[in-house]
């Protein structure tokens, strides 16, 4: 049986209005997909007006002002469904999906597709980078950050915070920790069953530190792909 990294896989990201995943509206998506060598066969990118003002704080990240998704985003249900659609075929077809911190953005399209009345779909197989990390790497000391990883593993990382950038660089991530960890070169849906609890794991040992060292009510959700 050949690693998940053999085969054909793809990347998503989102760029939001916040960082609260129940509450974030979607302002771009991007989905890459590479064939089994790695090269890029198909990108999908969208542009949504979210329906809300898009704050200056997450503007300031990922470069869209609230004019200008408004007069070049198309409508949020659109975008929500067609984005769902493109990932429940790769689903499907057993297409593993890597995302960075994948719980953020899976739950911000399960949200956004309750409020526009649409499916929800299944997300499996996910391959999560920043869980698979901190999983074969547990005392790595500093940032875990998509950017602070990219660099320590020597992956171009161009026009960070835009969707379509940190898609391809979280695949690439991906592959370079596959590469390094055979740990990770395991069927998909066994590694994605992996990381959930791994996880639940992390979250765990985070509150746990929180609550001894900062706040005694220090409460991290631990479900991936998707929060409650």
């Amino acid at each position: 049986m050949t690693s998940w990294n053999m085969h054909p896989r793809a990347a998503f990201d989102l760029e939001t209005t916040g960082k609260d995943p129940r509450t974030a509206r979607i302002v771009t998506a991007s989905i890459v997909v590479v064939d089994e060598g790695g090269t890029v066969v198909d990108t999908h990118e969208w542009l949504a007006d979210p329906g809300i003002e898009i704050p200056e704080e997450a503007a300031a990240i990922h470069g869209i002002s609230t004019e200008h998704a408004r007069e070049n985003g198309r409508p949020s249900d659109m975008v929500t469904a067609e984005v769902g659609a493109v990932l429940d075929t790769l689903f499907a077809n057993n297409i593993p999906v890597i995302a960075f911190n994948a719980s953020y953005d899976f739950t911000v399209l399960a949200h956004e597709a309750r409020r526009h009345s649409l499916a929800q779909i299944t997300a499996a197989p996910v391959i999560d980078p920043f869980i698979c990390n901190k999983n074969v790497d547990r005392f790595r000391k500093g940032s875990r950050t998509l950017v602070a990883l990219c660099e320590e593993y020597g992956i171009s990382l161009k026009d960070a915070h835009t969707s379509a950038a940190d898609a391809e660089a979280t695949l690439r991530l991906a592959d370079a920790l596959a590469a390094k960890y055979s740990a990770l070169r395991i069927d998909v849906m066994d590694l994605h069953n992996a990381q959930i609890g791994w996880a639940r794991d992390q979250a765990a040992d985070f509150q746990a530190y929180l609550r001894r060292v900062k706040d005694p009510a220090a409460v991290i959700e631990g479900d991936w792909p998707v929060l409650p």
